[in-house]
């Protein structure tokens, strides 16, 4: 049976911005740490924050209760790789609790190294949908970009949340000039053949990683859906996941091929997300620094759900109206992508 993508139309909720967007959608990062080390994220050596700056996952329980609560109706889990943090499923089951508390979405981003043995207990937790991360089918290029994966744990993984049942699983492919760019039709042959949605990113041009030129790789989604036009029948589509990506359906097909385009199609406008990092900064904007310390609510006054709401509710106030990304302009955001939550 066919999913259909979810598009609710809810009623206003405190999670209002001064722009009148309302803030739906929550990213929760659960760890800044990660098995695979992928150029466009972070530097082959990294340094990760110490335990005791990252917040418990009784922490982030309590955080996706009070969103939830305050109106959210789709959780992300992002990472660095979620699925590499210790006793993660626990916080699966609590947050897929919240589904009778008003949550309608309770959904993952992973790079997909963990799944081979974790895909059945995320649906049985109430996961709905996973985003995979997947910039190429080539064993050797895959190496090459992610410094230390194999690709064959991420098919694997794959084919295991194929077999769990998930409502909808995507790929997500950051595409480089010169380092993948090429491999944009297979990637969807791929996702088409597997009944996979898929969407093309943009690289988003946080932190500075070394040996990492960001104008030299940029690859903007005209490009890929020029690409793709040469082999596909893209016909444009209304139906959204609720986050940035603009959908095509491919004809004959079940998959669904999506661009996120912060740089070539601005989607501000129509923002209705925020993240909390893995320390707790509430982070209003993916390409700004406006943010608030939930970690120090969360700290300094425990078990005041009161103030914590205040606190978030308040956030909204400073919400900008958008980024100020550029097509291979210089990084002004210098907290690398694992840093900032996925």
């Amino acid at each position: 049976m066919q999913v259909p993508f979810r598009d609710d139309k809810p009623t206003a909720s405190p999670l209002t911005d001064r722009f009148g967007r309302q803030i739906r959608y929550v990213r929760l990062s659960v760890t800044d740490r990660c098995d695979l080390r992928c150029v466009y994220c972070m530097s082959e050596r990294m340094t990760f924050l110490p335990r005791a700056r990252v917040l418990t996952l009784e922490e982030l329980a309590l955080l996706g209760r009070t969103f939830v609560e305050l109106g959210a109706s789709k959780l992300r889990v992002t990472g660095g790789e979620p699925l590499v943090r210790r006793n993660i499923l626990w916080l699966f089951q609590e947050l897929g609790q919240l589904r009778e508390r008003g949550l309608a979405e309770l959904v993952l981003t992973t790079n997909g190294s963990q799944l081979e043995r974790m895909a059945a207990d995320l649906k049985a937790a109430g996961v709905a949908r996973i985003n995979i991360s997947l910039d190429t089918l080539d064993p050797v290029r895959f190496r090459r970009m992610t410094r230390t994966g194999e690709l064959d744990a991420v098919l694997r993984g794959i084919r295991a949340a194929r077999a769990a049942g998930f409502e909808r699983l995507k790929l997500n492919a950051v595409i480089l000039k010169g380092r993948n760019h090429d491999e944009v039709v297979d990637l969807a042959r791929f996702a088409i053949e597997n009944g996979l949605d898929i969407s093309y990113i943009e690289e988003m041009p946080l932190g500075v990683v070394a040996d990492h030129d960001r104008a030299e790789v940029y690859y903007s989604s005209d490009a890929i859906r020029a690409d793709l036009e040469r082999i596909f029948t893209l016909t444009p589509t209304t139906e959204s996941t609720g986050g940035p990506a603009r959908y095509y359906r491919v004809p004959g097909t079940d998959s669904r091929i999506g661009f996120i385009s912060p740089h070539s199609h601005n989607f501000c406008d129509t923002c209705n997300r925020v993240r909390v990092s893995a320390e707790g900064r509430l982070l209003l904007c993916l390409g700004q620094e406006h943010s608030v310390d939930l970690r120090h609510v969360l700290r300094a006054h425990p078990g005041d759900r009161e103030r914590l709401k205040q606190a978030i509710v308040a956030a909204m106030t400073i919400k900008p109206h958008g980024h100020a990304f550029q097509p291979g302009g210089p990084v002004t955001i210098l907290r690398a992508m694992n840093h900032t939550g996925g």
